[in-house]
Parts: C-alpha cells; structure tokens; sequence
C-alpha cells in the first residue's frame, strides 16, 4: 500500500489503467490517495468508477476482449495472453467447440443488441457458466445491462488491484 501511495499522481494513474481501462477513472482514482488499507483502497475505488459516465464506463469495457470472437484462434489468443486477462478467463481454454461457438454467436448478438462486449468477472468460472450468464443477460434492457456491466467491471478492477498490491512495484 505504501508504494502505491507514495507514487506521483503520473505514476500512480499509469499503474492503475490496467485495473480499470478508463483514463478518467486511473486519473480520478490516481488522486483519491492516500489509502490506508486495502478496504478502502476498494471503497475508492468504487466511489470514483460508480461516479463515471456511461461513456467512460463504455471506454474500459472496450479494453476487454470479446469472448469467442474468433473460435479458429480464441485458445492460441487465451494461451499467450500474459497476465491478468489470461488468469481471469482461463476457464474458456477448457471449452468444447460447442461451448466455444454457442459463446461466439451469443456474444456476437449480445454486443448487437448493447453496444459493448459483455463484460463478466470470469475468474474461477467455467466456460458454460460464463456462456449462462451471457444468455440470461441478453434477455436484459440496455440500462440494466449496463449497470450490470458496470458491477463486473468493479469486480475486476478490485482482483486487478490485489494483483497489482501483491506484485513488486
């Protein structure tokens, strides 16, 4: 924590983006130090990412990958992806072609109907869960989903920001 606090505001924004891919969030979030603990580290970093607008939520959502975009190169994708991403979504290297095509074609009609990828916290789920969730959201009003959205994206801002505590600065 005392590293992270005693970053120039520069600094400390360049460290946070990869936690939550909205510029105006790392900036925001950058400011909101010093923290004391890691709790309120979280508190922060909510109280900054839930007082954004759509079109900086929309910003961070853009900087994850559509799952089962494209089914001939997804596994190669996922297994050289280094870092936080390949960790999260390791689940989907398990996938059966079928799951990997039903979640291709669900994610392709849920990003028609909302305007952005689907967004879910996917550490620790499986491919077919992750393909459930999918489906059920779709059945989602925009402003709902979005919301929704929004709740993963603090889900994984928060395991991003662990991760980043828990490695050398």
């Amino acid at each position: 924590m005392q590293a992270l606090n005693s970053m120039t505001e520069s600094e400390a924004e360049k460290a946070f983006f990869p936690c939550c891919s909205s510029n105006r969030w790392a900036r925001e979030f950058a400011k909101s130090r010093p923290h004391k603990t890691v709790q309120d580290l979280y508190l922060a970093a909510d109280k900054v990412w839930f007082s954004l607008a759509t079109a900086d939520w929309l910003e961070a959502f853009s900087h994850h990958p559509q799952i089962g975009a494209n089914i001939t190169t997804l596994r190669e994708k996922f297994a050289a992806t280094e870092g936080w991403a390949q960790q999260e979504q390791s689940g989907v290297s398990l996938a059966s072609e079928v799951v990997l095509k039903a979640l291709q074609q669900a994610n392709i009609n849920y990003e028609k109907k909302f305007g952005h990828v689907f967004l879910i916290c996917a550490t620790g789920k499986s491919a077919e869960e992750m393909l459930s969730a999918l489906l059920g959201r779709a059945e989602n009003d925009r402003q709902s989903e979005l919301k929704n959205a929004a709740v993963e994206q603090s889900k994984i801002t928060k395991l991003r920001l662990q991760k980043l505590l828990d490695s050398p600065i």
